[in-house]
């Protein structure tokens, strides 16, 4: 399933509105806004839709079947409106095509007008097959309506009705001169008119499922237009209801269900359908018992799994043809590991050959065979085969070179692999390599973005189901689609990843090599994913359609995954997400009523804008403070909102600290879960404890 929607502008029955200017022009020369879905059409692109008209012929199947969402905007007879021309009744033909279009998936959005009996389309026709419909009305409201007009009728927004929010971000709005929508008990009203109204408590929009689609409707058409759609929050509201219509990418279910580079993708890879890298692996697999942790062999012989392992890399070699120097370099590191005796492997040599930073080309693939721990993983120098594919799109590659340089990040996804990352392990560094000099300065990282989107969708997706949280549509379609899942990633990735050495630092930016306590570590990690958060509310400004869903990764993996994934003992991630989750609750952004989570998410972006000031001047204070002044300010920062553990002695303050030994004794002070799980997360990690342990070693669904 495509990662973005394609929406389809029905424009050939009598429309009176067109998504191209010139036409709208054409139809309404003094005053094309009042023609025009132009601004709605590029609300959607700026979403990542693509946006289409289909300006002639009937609505068939081989039309619709190239798009997920249609949209027919008030078919009207040329008595009415001014129009684009043809007829605006559908045929029997087109009523069928475009019931069986939604019943299989499709999504719909119908936009009527008030007295809609009037205009000679058969809209009501097609509502009907879904249980809508749009009643021959025109609501007043004297009361409740805009700049006293009492046709101007102010909507009454409706509760969330399920598990997606249609109305997130959405809840003001203004239908101009507008009838009212007849509904069955299974569609979900958006919209009412207000008691004062008449007639009073009315559907003003709704939206309905039906088989595997969904449909929505509202009975105006001028809030979209392009003298309307500024209005209010109805710009927001566009983008939430032609979202939720849109097809469903595939479910996120089992999400180590049909992986790549597993059997049921396999036959149809080059690589790992090759004999050679099953021999390759096995090779592996039969050497990994005899390694020591640091690589050397301690018992039984070698040679035969080494042999094997020397001759699959060279049947595969051709097929990494620009990885030749790289893959020669490996094989001379295996002869000369041989001819040492099998002690402590050193493969400097072929680590230096491999540079897969020079080499960002989307989809291009490397073997990679190094003696290597893994992160979060496996801790033993064993010996790991993977097969990896880079990820690099275009728009990707152009915000790099544009705005955030980073040379040496490198997204990038699972082919397949062996036993050492069949783990929690999400990362590919140079550092893990085993060496016996490690060179002054590493020049990539890669970071797989697959399993970092499918472990995301898969405790998100169950974390919004057991807080009973109603998601925006764009938030629940990230949850649905790996595609645009990864993608996401490697933005947020790539901005978090540089923001490690930039702004004001008052310390070594990679001090995860240094000896601190654990929440420093916490700070920096959230702190760069603050800085991905507010970058990602620029670049969505800016129409990068990615950067919405960044803010929604960076929400909920902070929120949701980090705080009850891992063990408590300098759990600096969760600890992360913890401050996150306070600093939003305590200002009223998130709440825990009823046993349901709700997110005022007009909110978020502020809130997030206010905890990164408070982290940021941290950092630009620290410049000054002497480093134990600064451990204890960072201290008070977190202590302000997670509460530390009773038995703390450093939230007793300097006083309580050893005086002598410092810094190795202030660190010893610190206890293994210096900041323990509220309530909250105590109960929200045991209901969710097999959807984590279920991700371990997950490959992308």
């Amino acid at each position: 399933m495509r990662a973005f929607p394609r929406v389809l502008f029905d424009e050939a029955h009598g429309q009176a509105w067109s998504i191209r200017r010139e036409v709208a022009a054409g139809m309404n020369p003094g005053y094309p806004e009042d023609s025009a879905y132009t601004r709605a059409a590029e609300r959607l692109r700026r979403l990542g839709h693509d946006v289409a008209a289909h300006a002639e012929g009937a609505l068939t199947p081989e039309v619709l079947a190239g798009c997920d969402v249609l949209v027919i905007a008030h078919p009207s007879d040329s008595r009415w409106e001014r129009t684009i021309g043809g007829d605006p009744v559908l045929g029997d033909a087109e009523l069928d095509a475009v019931e069986a279009f939604v019943r299989e998936g499709g999504g719909l959005v119908v936009l009527g007008e008030y007295e809609q009996d009037k205009y000679g389309n058969n809209l009501n026709d097609l509502l009907g097959r879904f249980g809508l419909g749009i009643a021959h009305a025109m609501a007043q409201d004297p009361a409740r309506c805009e700049r006293g007009v009492a046709a101007w009728v102010r909507g009454e927004p409706a509760p969330a009705d399920g598990a997606e929010d249609l109305l997130a971000g959405a809840r003001s709005a203004v239908f101009y001169r507008t009838g009212v929508v007849r509904v069955g008990p299974e569609a979900e009203v958006l919209f009412r008119t207000s008691p004062t109204a008449h007639p009073a408590g009315e559907p003003l929009a709704a939206a309905v499922r039906a088989g595997e689609g969904r449909v929505v409707v509202f009975a105006d058409s001028d809030l979209f237009g392009d003298d309307s759609i500024g209005d209010h929050d109805h710009e927001t509201l566009w983008g939430n209801v032609v979202t939720w219509a849109a097809r469903r990418p595939a479910p996120a279910s089992a999400p180590a269900g049909a992986a790549a580079g597993s059997a049921g993708s396999a036959a149809a890879h080059p690589v790992t359908a090759h004999p050679a890298w099953e021999r390759l692996k096995a090779a592996v697999e039969e050497l990994r018992p005899l390694q020591a942790k640091d690589g050397s062999v301690e018992r039984g012989d070698p040679a035969p799994a080494v042999a094997a392992m020397s001759e699959a890399i060279g049947e595969l070699a051709p097929l990494f043809p620009h990885d030749a120097g790289y893959l020669a370099a490996v094989l001379d590191d295996l002869r000369r590991w041989a001819g040492s005796g099998y002690g402590v492997p050193d493969f400097l040599p072929s680590l230096l050959a491999f540079r897969p930073e020079l080499q960002r080309v989307d989809g291009r693939e490397h073997l990679v065979v190094f003696p290597m721990y893994t992160q979060n993983g496996n801790p033993n120098r064993n010996f790991e085969a993977v097969l990896i594919r880079t990820v690099w799109p275009s728009w990707l590659a152009d915000l790099e070179r544009e705005r955030y340089d980073n040379p040496m990040f490198v997204p990038i996804a699972f082919v397949d692999f062996t036993a050492g990352y069949d783990t929690d392990s999400a990362v590919l560094f140079p550092e893990t390599v085993s060496v016996h000099d490690k060179p002054e300065r590493f020049t990539w990282g890669g970071i797989f973005c697959d399993r970092e989107a499918a472990r995301f969708r898969a405790v998100s997706a169950a974390a919004a189901r057991t807080l009973k949280l109603a998601l925006p549509p764009d938030a629940a379609r990230l949850l649905e689609s790996q595609e645009l899942a990864q993608d996401t990633f490697v933005l947020w990735d790539l901005v978090h990843d540089r923001t490690h050495s930039h702004g004001d630092l008052p310390f070594d930016p990679f001090m995860i090599k240094q000896r601190m306590p654990y929440w420093m570590y916490a700070l920096e990690e959230l702190r760069c994913d603050l800085t991905a958060f507010g970058e990602a509310v620029k670049l969505e400004a800016e129409g990068v359609p990615h950067a919405r869903y960044v803010q929604h990764a960076i929400l909920f993996d902070r929120l949701f995954r980090f705080p009850i994934t891992g063990e408590r003992v300098r759990n600096y991630d969760g600890l992360g997400g913890q401050l996150l989750f306070a600093y939003l609750h305590r200002n009223d952004v998130v709440r825990w009523t009823d046993n349901s989570l709700s997110i005022d998410w007009d909110r978020v972006p502020d809130a997030v804008a206010g905890l990164r000031g408070e982290v940021d001047k941290l950092y630009r204070d620290g410049i000054d403070r002497p480093k134990l002044a600064h451990w204890l300010a960072a201290h008070e920062l977190v202590a302000a909102y997670v509460a530390p553990h009773p038995a703390s002695t450093w939230a007793r303050g300097a006083g309580a600290l050893p005086a002598e030994g410092f810094p190795k004794s202030a660190v010893d002070a610190v206890l293994p879960d210096e900041f323990p799980l509220s309530m909250f997360y105590e109960a929200l990690r045991r209901k969710l404890a097999d959807v984590v342990e279920s991700t371990r070693g997950v490959r992308a669904a």
